[in-house]
């Protein structure tokens, strides 16, 4: 008979959050939209204004699938290019 031990570990472990930047001044910015309606809208409007407000630019727009993570491609690419990403919901 085998028996099982049902407190066993489950998943990832969970992800570290990144610190904050401790200004925005000549940071890249990007958007990861997530195609929902008004998605991209409202992370360009808010990315231009963080933009104007602390002297960052909005370097990169990139799109994907809102039920599914976005490709590590897309990932990869905002790593490199940006140092700070808008990426959310607009329901």
């Amino acid at each position: 008979m085998k028996i099982y031990n049902p407190q066993g570990r489950v998943g990832h472990p969970p992800a570290t959050q990144a610190e904050a930047l401790p200004s925005l001044a000549g940071k890249r910015i990007g958007i990861l939209d997530n195609r929902k309606p008004n998605a991209g809208l409202l992370m360009g409007r808010i990315a231009e204004r963080l933009a104007a407000d602390h002297g960052a630019i909005v370097s990169i727009v990139e799109s994907k699938n809102a039920a599914i993570s976005a490709p590590d491609e897309v990932l990869g690419k905002l790593t490199k290019e940006v140092e700070l990403v808008l990426t959310g919901s607009a329901d």
